[in-house]
Parts: C-alpha cells; sequence; structure tokens
C-alpha cells in the first residue's frame, strides 16, 4: 500500500497535524509513523511509554516486530510512536522500514522537521513537504538533500509569495493548500483531532490524499 512521508524543515509549519489528517480521513485502513514524538499529543493520546520505531531503528528485530508496537487511534487508523530514544537518520534500516511498511496498510510518516532518511524515499515513497510561504523556510526546502514530489502549502493572509512561487522555489508541484484555520489549532489545543477532525481540512488536504 502507499506510503507517505510528510515533512518540513522549519518548526510550527503543521507537518504532524497534516500527516494525522491524512491517515485518519483515509477510507481504509491506515498506519502512522511517528519520527517526531508529537503525534500523541495531537491525537489526545496518553504519552507513550514503550518503545517505538526509533528503538527499533537501532536493534536487530524483525520487521514483524513494528507490528506489536502499534496502538490504536480509531477504529481504522493505528499509531506506531517513535519511542524512548532519538531517531538517528544514518541507521541502516531506513529501506527496510519503507518495504515492510509497503507490506501493511496505507501508511504516513511524520517526520517532522527534519528531511527524511533518502534510504526511506527509495522505492515507492511519497514525500510531502509541509511550508508556509515563507521566504526563510523555502530557502531551508531549495537547500534539502532530498525533493519532494509535492507541497503542502498552508495559506497565511499577507504573505507576498504565493503557490506558483513556493513550486518554482522548491521544484515540486503545490497539491494542496490548506488554509490557516482557528478550527483547527482549537481541535488540536483540546486534544479532539481524533473526534472532531475539522472538515475543510479534510477537504483541503484531498488533493495530497
Amino acid at each position: 500500500m502507499p506510503v507517505t512521508v510528510c515533512w518540513s524543515v522549519k518548526g510550527g509549519s503543521g507537518t504532524t497535524v497534516v500527516a494525522a489528517t491524512l491517515a485518519l480521513s483515509c477510507p481504509t485502513d491506515s498506519l502512522l509513523v511517528d519520527l517526531d514524538g508529537e503525534l500523541p499529543a495531537v491525537l489526545g493520546l496518553p504519552e507513550p511509554s514503550g518503545q517505538g520505531v526509533a528503538d527499533w531503528l537501532g536493534s536487530d528485530a524483525p520487521p514483524g516486530a513494528l507490528d506489536d508496537l502499534a496502538v490504536f487511534v480509531d477504529r481504522t487508523t493505528r499509531l506506531i510512536p517513535r519511542g524512548t530514544r532519538a531517531v538517528d537518520l544514518r541507521s541502516t534500516r531506513w529501506a527496510e522500514l519503507a518495504a515492510w511498511l509497503a507490506t501493511g496498510p496505507a501508511s504516513i510518516i511524520d517526520a517532522g522537521t527534519n528531511p527524511p532518511s533518502l534510504d526511506l524515499l527509495d522505492g515507492d515513497v511519497r514525500s510531502l513537504l509541509v511550508t508556509r510561504a515563507c521566504y526563510l523556510a523555502l530557502r531551508r526546502a531549495a537547500a534539502a538533500p532530498c525533493r519532494p514530489d509535492g507541497v503542502v502549502l498552508v495559506s497565511e493572509p499577507g504573505r507576498a509569495l504565493r503557490a506558483a512561487d513556493v513550486a518554482r522555489a522548491v521544484g515540486a508541484p503545490v497539491v494542496a493548500s490548506v488554509s490557516h484555520d482557528p478550527a483547527i489549532a482549537r481541535a488540536v489545543d483540546s486534544g479532539l483531532l481524533t473526534a472532531r477532525l475539522p472538515r475543510l481540512l479534510t477537504r483541503e488536504l484531498r488533493g495530497a490524499a
């Protein structure tokens, strides 16, 4: 099944919310993989205390062990938390992780503010950059070691740069534009994103789904 990596180059871009929404609105079973450590809080889940994907990346455990680490978010969505250690971008197991994810349900990876490992992007893995139309963020994205397949643009009033400018700067098409909506922030702050997924956000992300 499809594997999508969501990442950004600057904090506060909304990567975690975008990743969570793509998984929660998926019409089939989905799996969230948390490399950033923020998904449990955004989804209103208890903070995990056990091992997670970062621990697996630093171990010699078989890929099937990842399935045992997943927790249910809702009836059709599961989450593999980050775990007890920092994510090692130099791990030799990224391609193995991508291959295992491709054998399961639709998978969405929240890579946070780090460009994903190039080994993770080998094969049929889609890379989505989540960004605001911010000059500094676009400079960082243009200098990143990997090119995204598409851009999710967080639209803010008053920005001088438009979607076409963002696409040119990054070298990838804008596949979805997300409004800077206070309702989304309220849902996240109250831990209700899972129960009350904003309809506007779901509609706007259809192009990236």
